[in-house]
């Protein structure tokens, strides 16, 4: 299982990289008004539109997959610790309390005296 969620990641890394590298390729909505005016796009390997409709159908693949692998992620880290992990964690106990003291004790930010038999014998 561990094999598989480090492919899930590595698919993850290498779509996000690809999602970068695309986004900053592609051209904004006013390079096309340059091209229209025959700024020599028609001449490009994917003619005149191609590159756009190419880049962007690429980039939408790629964020597909990243989604894929966000969810895939999701569905493994979800599953139940090993023991090896550490089943045991701080969620799984039961909180623990403090025994209550009496009287002035149990008011929190209380200041208790000590008791007169306990002074005595620290004093001597």
């Amino acid at each position: 299982m561990q094999f598989f969620a480090n492919l899930v990641l590595f698919v993850q890394l290498a779509s996000a990289l690809a999602i970068i590298a695309l986004v900053l390729v592609q051209h904004g909505k006013g390079a096309d008004m340059g091209a229209s005016f025959g700024s020599g796009a028609s001449g490009s390997l994917f003619g005149a539109t191609g590159s756009a409709n190419f880049l962007s159908r690429s980039t939408a693949v790629a964020a597909t997959l990243f989604f894929a692998c966000t969810l895939g992620l999701a569905f493994i880290a979800n599953g139940k610790p090993s023991a090896a992990a550490g089943a045991d964690t701080a969620l799984d106990r039961a909180p623990v309390v403090a025994p209550a003291a009496s009287g002035a004790a149990a008011i929190p930010g209380a200041v208790v005296a000590p008791a007169p038999a306990a002074a005595s014998a620290a004093s001597n």
